[in-house]
């Protein structure tokens, strides 16, 4: 048995999922979120800011340009150009919603340098708090339209599809401890604004539950994935071991911060003319070759914090008095972690999936506009433009639909669930040691058998979710074989101009290059 909505469905509780919401108002909306409101997204958890071209001297055009050298030749520059350009408006949307973006003394808006900008373009506020205070003022905004109906502790598990149309999605609850089991959820539209992939990485800066489950349920559907291959790796997550590890953010190394190993060596200058604001894709090779060799990478913050100040990045002190270090006088250690995923479900311009009746925006979705490497801070902009693009163009795809629904109920029955922490485990460990910063073939050939076996006995959806998504990242890995941005294969060391395109998979194009890869 079915329950049928009127409302339009949004899987994810995020930026892009509540931006969406609010612009499709007075439509009614049913928000799927597996956590309470303002936890578990990775929205909350970005710290360097917005990327927006507000500086007199700054323009879109140039925002563009640097968005297209950051994505290493297979960035959309048509794609680049629309949310470039778009950028400035949601920065003041956002300011009338109610963010509380850091302004100077005379009201303009404080503007960070991040790696591979050519200005000072990133708003911010409070420092490293933009992802958090932003979704604050999202929530308390949608909290206050009754268009948007928001169900809380409930996981979305996967798409129902009827004559090759996305028409609902299966639901169950999210807590472990009270497992259900599913139950269908029909509706006119579905948008996926639930997350991306690192999380399938043991070493990761992503909340515990964003494990590529929802690019996996479209994948699953028969939608189209792009640029699966490309995971870009924060060059300074903080190395304390913690899971995930707390990120100091890319502010720092813009305000002077610079990269040391354990001699005292400032690495970077070797590597890059930028030097510590090169693209992340080289920082993050760096600090992980050093790794490699036991040299100990550090982020020495000791100067920016001493002219700074630890209030205006509470985040990385916060992380450092956890672990005891006090970041005045000693270097933080880092580590390169998982931290965006580039690709996801393929959309076009409007947000549209290959899958009629789906749309995605944020880290879900796959729009052209990071190409092989996101540069910084574009991440929480593209959320924003195609969260509204995806809005207008689910109203624009039921233009009479109601302005009225009921609110949905749903009806969880108990179930047992099948264990699934010792294969999370090993897929985790598995991409991190052979799908991560550096690749080789033989790596991860290794790694699609280890997918295949744990393929073979997954019983739980959500589980079949996250392998489905791994397995689209190793296959197109495997096929990609060319270094290019965040995919990096020490066997093909050079890109390859003949390669300077976008990777576009389904899952079944992924278990072929799979069983080709193993029987080599």
């Amino acid at each position: 048995m079915a329950t049928h909505t009127d409302r339009i469905v949004i899987v994810g509780a995020g930026i892009g999922a509540l931006y969406a919401a609010l612009k499709l108002a007075p439509r009614p909306v049913l928000v799927i979120s597996p956590d309470p409101l303002g936890q578990g997204a990775s929205s909350a958890w970005a710290q360097g800011g917005v990327a927006a071209a507000m500086a007199a001297a700054d323009s879109a055009e140039s925002h563009a340009t640097d968005t297209l050298g950051a994505g290493a030749g297979t960035v959309d520059p048509e794609v680049a150009r629309f949310v470039t350009h778009a950028a400035r408006d949601h920065i003041l949307d956002l300011t009338t919603l109610g963010t509380p973006f850091d302004r100077d003394e005379n009201g303009q808006y404080v503007l960070s340098l991040e790696a591979a900008h050519s200005y000072a373009r990133v708003v911010r506020v409070k420092g490293d708090q933009a992802g958090r205070e932003i979704m604050e003022a999202l929530i308390a905004v949608t909290r206050e339209t009754p268009s948007v109906q928001v169900l809380e502790g409930v996981l979305a598990t996967g798409i129902e599809t009827e004559v090759g149309r996305a028409t609902g999605v299966w639901l169950q609850s999210a807590d472990p401890a009270t497992p259900t089991a599913s139950a269908l959820l029909t509706a006119p539209a579905i948008l996926l604004a639930g997350g991306g992939s690192a999380g399938l990485y043991a070493l990761t800066t992503n909340p515990p539950r964003i494990r590529g489950q929802v690019i996996g349920m479209a994948a699953r559907a028969g939608a189209v994935i792009s640029d699966a291959e490309f995971v870009q790796f924060h060059p300074t997550a903080i190395d304390i071991g913690e899971d995930p590890a707390p990120l100091a953010t890319e502010a720092l190394r813009g305000e002077g911060a610079t990269l040391v190993n354990a001699a005292g060596e400032r690495f970077m200058l070797a590597e890059h003319p930028k030097a510590e604001l090169a693209p992340r894709d080289i920082v993050a090779r760096a600090i992980f070759a050093q790794t490699q060799v036991g040299k100990r990478p550090m982020l020495d913050c000791r100067e920016v914090f001493a002219k700074e100040g630890l209030a205006r990045f509470p985040a990385v002190a916060e992380a450092c008095a956890r672990a005891g270090l006090d970041p005045l006088t000693t270097p933080i250690p880092v580590a390169a972690a998982a931290h965006y995923h580039m690709g996801g479900i393929d959309t076009d311009l409007s947000g549209k999936s290959s899958l009629p009746g789906l749309w995605a925006c944020g880290e879900a979705a796959s729009t052209g506009l990071h190409g092989a490497n996101r540069l910084a801070s574009n991440g929480l902009l593209e959320a924003l433009v195609f969260a509204r693009a995806c809005a207008l163009s689910i109203a624009e795809a039921l233009p009479d639909g109601p302005q009225t629904a009921a609110p949905v109920a749903l009806a969880l029955p108990p179930a047992s669930a099948p264990e699934t922490e010792a294969a999370i485990t090993t897929l985790r460990t598995s991409l991190t040691v052979h799908v991560g910063v550096v690749r080789t073939a033989d790596g991860l050939r290794k790694a699609l058998a280890t997918l295949a076996e744990l393929q073979s006995t997954a019983q739980d959806e959500s589980l079949k979710n996250m392998l489905a998504t791994a397995t689209l990242i190793t296959a197109a890995a495997w096929q990609r074989r060319e270094s290019r941005g965040g995919h990096f294969r020490a066997d093909f060391p050079e890109a390859d101009p003949a390669q300077a395109q976008r990777s576009r998979l389904t899952l079944a194009d992924a278990i072929t290059l799979q069983a080709e890869a193993l029987s080599r």
